[in-house]
């Protein structure tokens, strides 16, 4: 039985980690051939958790060649267009076209919203919503070439409500959230489909780091996981702390696939009933 994903190619940003490197696996494992991009590279406001590196990426192109499909993998960074858009068109022309977008690449720092630093505002409104709108950009012409795909944006929950000391990062994810919205309007008509997910914390390097532990255990001089894991369980109304990279993989998958064919516009949690709660 063929994949999912058979025949296509899939564009993900953030690829070589984290939740990237989870979807272009869970996409390659359902026949896609993956272009992948990342920066590679820290960025100054981000100093709770180290930036991906080259060797990161180099291990995502080992685990999709492991399943036999094509990789072509470059460093990029989404907050330049011009660059952004020079690896994609590289891809695409490598492996004949481009089928799905997952926006992914995103990052986290943390503080009350009138202690955030004016680099801090930038540097998360830079990646996490603009990034969005350079790889959506990027991607579209390719897409409309091929008479039609889907694009993935990776909100949060806290692109659907308000969550203390990352009001940064809430505003780009909501951000993101009126993007999809408008996108899957102007594009409907050519059979481009927009969506987002939004996951709760994921176990990745972006929640496994003291500034999230910091903000579930306020105060603490020295914040760890024990001390913060009381935060993370109370944030879901179902009994976990947080969900797996594939979770998010498995809905992205989905809304990629031919089986979301007539699914576009849809804000789609992913997070244990946080929302809900």
């Amino acid at each position: 039985m063929a994949g999912r994903m058979e025949g296509k190619v899939a564009f993900i940003t953030g690829a070589a980690r984290g939740q990237g490197r989870s979807h272009a696996v869970r996409l390659a494992q359902e026949g896609a051939d993956i272009i992948a991009v990342d920066v590679c590279a820290p960025i100054a406001s981000v100093d709770k958790y180290p930036g991906a590196t080259r060797a990161d990426l180099d291990e995502t192109v080992a685990e999709v060649e492991k399943l036999d499909r094509r990789i072509v993998a470059r460093v990029a960074d989404v907050r330049d267009a011009g660059g952004l858009q020079a690896a994609l068109d590289e891809g695409v022309s490598e492996l004949g076209g481009l089928d799905t977008v997952v926006a992914n690449a995103g990052i986290a720092s943390y503080g009350m919203s009138v202690d955030l630093t004016e680099q801090m505002w930038q540097d998360m409104l830079d990646v996490n919503l603009t990034g969005v709108w350079h790889t959506a950009k990027a991607a579209v012409p390719h897409l409309r070439a091929r008479g039609g795909g889907s694009m993935v944006f990776t909100s949060s929950i806290g692109g659907l409500k308000g969550i203390m000391q990352v009001a940064h990062y809430v505003s780009a994810k909501h951000g993101l959230v009126g993007l999809m919205r408008t996108m899957a309007n102007e594009l409907a008509a050519e059979r481009i489909r927009v969506n987002t997910v939004h996951p709760t914390n994921v176990d990745t390097h972006m929640i496994q780091n003291p500034g999230t532990y910091g903000m579930f255990a306020p105060g603490d001089p020295d914040p760890t996981q024990d001390k913060a894991m009381a935060g993370f369980m109370s944030l879901n109304a179902l009994p976990v702390p947080w969900v797996d990279p594939v979770d998010i993989s498995n809905a992205v998958l989905f809304l990629s696939s031919d089986e979301a064919r007539y699914v576009t516009g849809v804000a789609l949690p992913v997070d244990a009933g946080a929302n809900v709660k």
